[in-house]
């Protein structure tokens, strides 16, 4: 499993935070998952899916093996989710059309 976290520090609401990405929308919400996060800090609705994590958390994800990558590496990957969710997405329709055709 490859999950990758930047050093962002957005500061919201009193806290820094940083972006949570993974190789695939599975492995990142298994990671997610390992590190206790709620799925709703899962930001699906946002450009590019991904998990906001506090530095706090980031040090966590990065000793349960988070790979300390730059933003532009965690934009990558969060395109690269991206892509994936949408297929995720067709691909029921897609099959229920196959089947009505």
């Amino acid at each position: 499993m490859a999950a990758y976290v930047d050093n962002m520090q957005i500061s919201w609401r009193g806290k820094l935070w940083c972006h949570l990405v993974a190789d695939s929308l599975d492995e990142l919400h298994e990671f997610a998952a390992m590190l206790n996060l709620p799925r709703s800090w899962f930001h699906r609705g946002a450009s590019y899916p991904h998990y906001d994590v506090t530095t706090e958390i980031r040090i966590r994800a990065i000793e349960q093996g988070a790979n300390e990558v730059n933003s532009r590496y965690v934009l990558g990957v969060a395109k690269a989710l991206k892509v994936q969710r949408i297929a995720t997405m067709k691909k029921p329709q897609n099959n229920v059309q196959a089947l009505l055709f």
